[in-house]
C-alpha cells in the first residue's frame, strides 16, 4: 500500500523558517509529480508549489521568493523550505504525489495525499 507521510509542521514566529519533509512508501516503480497543498481554517485547499520528476517547480504566487519545493528521487521524498513565514501562512499542509506503484505483475497509478502537517505562524 502507498503511503505519504509528512513531517516538520509546528509553532514559528512572523520572520522564522521552517522545513517540511514528505516521504513515500510502499511497492513504488515511480514517482511523477509531487505537490505541497494548504488548508487553512474556513478555507479551500490551496496548491503551494509543485516539482516534476525532474526537477521542475512552480508556485502559487503569495509563496514566490519565499519557499522552495525540493525532492530526492532516492529517497522518495519531497520538502518544503519555508522563510520568512507570515501569520497568513498558518494552514495545515498536505503532500500529494502521482505515484506508480507495482501491482501484481503489472502496476498502478495513486493520486494520494499525505495526513497533513499544522504550521503555526504566530508571535
Amino acid at each position: 500500500q502507498v503511503q505519504l507521510t509528512e513531517s516538520g509542521g509546528g509553532l514559528v514566529q512572523p520572520g522564522g523558517s521552517l522545513r517540511l519533509s514528505c516521504e513515500a512508501s510502499g511497492p513504488i516503480r515511480k514517482i511523477n509529480n509531487m505537490y505541497w497543498y494548504r488548508q487553512a481554517p474556513e478555507k479551500q485547499r490551496e496548491l503551494v508549489a509543485t516539482i516534476t520528476n525532474i526537477g521542475t517547480s512552480t508556485y502559487t504566487d503569495s509563496v514566490k521568493e519565499r519557499f522552495a519545493i525540493s525532492r530526492d528521487n532516492a529517497k522518495k521524498m519531497v520538502y518544503l523550505q519555508m522563510n520568512s513565514l507570515k501569520p497568513e501562512d498558518t494552514a495545515v499542509y498536505y503532500c500529494k504525489a502521482e505515484v506508480i506503484y507495482q501491482y501484481g505483475f503489472g502496476s498502478r497509478v495513486w493520486n494520494g495525499w499525505g495526513q497533513g502537517t499544522q504550521v503555526t505562524v504566530s508571535s
